[in-house]
């Protein structure tokens, strides 16, 4: 083990508290889109400013900028110092933590144990335990929200930091709203446990109310979720009020333009994501709802006739659609699935196969996404497989995939259905094919009825002698 001056500090720096010890690192974060949306939220004057440049200092350093996250932590320690003079020192734990990780890495060791000495001084009445850190609501909200922020597969671990904040600190609205925030997003994945009761965050987003009756993005997001829940009428409320208070916020236009999308007013949802992109030109999300709205605008223009005036407005529509969800995930091709995956299905609907085929072909080799994000990748790339491109081999193979990954969402369900139906419309035909009936197997082997899944894969082997996957499957049965 080594004793060097570096590695005996990068002992110390592994026990902090902070975005270079928190779980997003370069692989699994879209850096260019982390980068935009951080610039943008301090371009706009978005509360919690401090929390944003701690962040960027992060971005910036994983890309090398080590010089510029030098700076965007001086900011974070200046807006610290003015607003919250004091509760300074309990804000300012990520922010020192951020500056030892930095200078480390600028080979800088005084000024990292510098920095590891301030914070032992601030962490030692704050904490029996760690020497370097203290586990307070401070510390946990920020985490949460700079984990919600990078990827969805770390809103389970957002939510739970919310949680733990609240437990220290039970009516802090930053910390309910992004308990709420995170439930919320959680509720929209149909595999989470959080999925069967979508009435938890409204209860979380209507605190945040009872405690700040202006918040205007909580009104907005609780109006969506009334919106699900078919509480239509005070949701209407709610985000006309939000727009009152908060008319040119891109935050509050963004998740108002949702909510009328929805309702089907369709034109005025482009009008406020045309109003937010003029302030945040580069939001995929904006980019993302405005494809949706013209896809919705496509789905009532119906003509197949070249000479017909609609004819070409269904084609102008098809080019802004594409357009704008390509935009979308530009900077986004890990993180953003659902903006690729209605890219390529607007590219099904064009005639454009191969922009379709190449776009599922980058997702499905995509690694450590969210379960349901991969089920719904195989889900519409086994579809597309089977109806456009007519390989039932690839459109197996690829429901089959979604089918094995152990996680029960609603996309998993679909590619088990489409497996069923394709092996018993197989079957009707030629009750000797062998590959029917080996999906037959899988499917009672996944439920647990390993008798029966024996019985079919020695039907399979029956009409296809000496297969390796039957023999396999089978052995591994019979142990």
């Amino acid at each position: 083990m080594s004793n060097t001056p570096g590695d005996l500090l990068k002992e110390k720096l592994d026990q902090l508290q902070c975005h270079f010890t928190w779980s997003p690192q370069k692989e699994t974060i879209d850096l260019d889109d982390m980068m935009l949306r951080l610039q943008d939220s301090l371009a706009l004057g978005k509360k919690y400013q401090a929390a944003s440049y701690n962040h960027l200092a992060f971005v910036n350093s994983l890309q090398g900028h080590f010089e510029e996250a030098i700076q965007n932590l001086k900011e974070a320690e200046k807006i610290l110092r003015e607003e919250y003079k004091d509760e300074f020192e309990r804000r300012s734990i990520i922010t020192y933590g951020n500056f030892a990780w930095v200078h480390y890495h600028m080979g800088q060791l005084t000024e990292a144990q510098s920095y590891l000495d301030k914070l032992e001084m601030i962490c030692k009445p704050l904490s029996d335990g760690p020497r370097y850190t203290a586990m307070i609501p401070e510390v946990y909200g920020e985490k949460g929200w700079s984990l919600m922020s990078s990827a969805a597969e770390y809103y389970e671990e957002a939510k739970e930091c919310f949680s733990k904040a609240l437990e220290q600190d039970p009516d802090n609205t930053e910390w309910i709203m992004g308990h709420a925030t995170a439930l919320s997003r959680l509720e929209a994945f149909s595999g989470t446990p959080e999925s069967r009761d979508q009435s938890q965050s409204v209860k979380y987003f209507r605190r945040v109310l009872e405690l700040d009756p202006d918040d205007a993005v909580a009104m907005v997001l609780l109006a969506l979720k009334l919106q699900r829940l078919g509480q239509n009428e005070e949701a209407n409320e709610l985000v006309e009020k939000a727009l009152t208070k908060t008319p040119d916020l891109p935050y509050i236009l963004r998740y108002a333009a949702k909510y009328y999308r929805q309702r089907g007013f369709v034109e005025k949802a482009i009008e406020l994501l045309k109003q937010a992109l003029e302030l945040t030109p580069h939001s995929g999300f904006l980019h993302h709802q405005l494809g949706l709205c013209y896809r919705s605008k496509l789905n009532y223009t119906r003509c197949r006739y070249p000479r017909n005036p609609v004819f070409h407005q269904k084609a102008e529509l098809i080019n802004l659609c594409k357009y704008h969800l390509e935009k979308a995930f530009d900077h986004r091709r890990r993180s953003f699935i659902r903006a690729q995956l209605d890219f390529a299905d607007i590219c099904i609907t064009s005639g454009e196969y191969s922009r379709a085929e190449e776009t599922y072909r980058r997702l499905v080799e995509l690694v450590d996404i969210r379960p349901e994000n991969m089920q719904s990748i195989c889900l519409e790339a086994g579809l597309f497989e089977l109806y456009q491109k007519r390989s039932e081999t690839n459109a197996v193979r690829l429901f089959l995939k979604g089918v094995k990954i152990e996680y029960n969402s609603r996309e998993r369900g679909k590619c088990r259905m489409n497996l069923e139906q394709w092996a018993d419309r197989k079957l009707s035909v030629n009750a000797h094919d062998s590959k029917a009936l080996s999906i037959k197997a899988i499917l009672y082997q996944l439920d647990g009825k390993m008798g029966r899944a024996t019985e079919y894969f020695e039907k399979a082997l029956e009409f296809d002698p000496g297969n390796e996957e039957y023999v396999s499957a089978l052995s591994q049965l019979r142990i």
